[in-house]
């Protein structure tokens, strides 16, 4: 009797607990180091690869927090226009369009939670960088900017 008037309380605590947890389910998406080069620095960022339609699809949904130093990369395989929406999408983010070569072509920052409304790259893109909405602005990064990283194939 003892034990089962020890084990509910701890039983109930362990339910709340696994409940309130706002950690992201574990994706089984690799990751891979990426590296924004500014004027200023150097931008590290610990980031899931994308690479598959399916994947692409669900992207960020459902996420209710993003590491600072964390993103999502999308690769394209090869140069297209870019149109992302943040449906279902919880957390504002920075939306940075980068060409075969390397470079940001342009970057949506801030974008808008759950809106519907298409965000799209102002030209052919092979990957889409998503990192928490404002990130660009804090750390400087702009278009033009270098990414470099195992994730990409830079093609110069």
């Amino acid at each position: 009797m003892y034990l089962l008037r020890l084990a509910v309380p701890l039983m109930a605590f362990l339910l709340v607990g696994a409940c309130s947890a706002e950690q992201p389910a574990a994706t089984g998406l690799p990751t891979s180091a990426l590296v924004v080069a500014t004027d200023a620095a150097e931008h590290t960022f610990t980031v899931e690869v994308v690479d598959t339609a399916e994947e692409r699809s669900r992207g960020l949904m459902y996420r209710r927090e993003l590491a600072a130093d964390a993103g999502m990369l999308f690769d394209f395989k090869t140069e297209i226009p870019a149109s992302f929406w943040m449906k279902n999408t919880y957390i504002p983010l920075d939306m940075l369009f980068i060409q075969a070569d390397g470079e940001i072509e342009s970057i949506a920052e801030r974008t808008t939670p759950l809106s519907e409304r298409s965000v799209e790259s102002r030209g052919p893109v092979r990957y889409v960088l998503e990192i928490n909405g404002g990130r660009s602005d804090e750390l400087g990064i702009t278009a033009g900017d270098r990414v470099s990283g195992p994730a990409l194939e830079v093609v110069e």
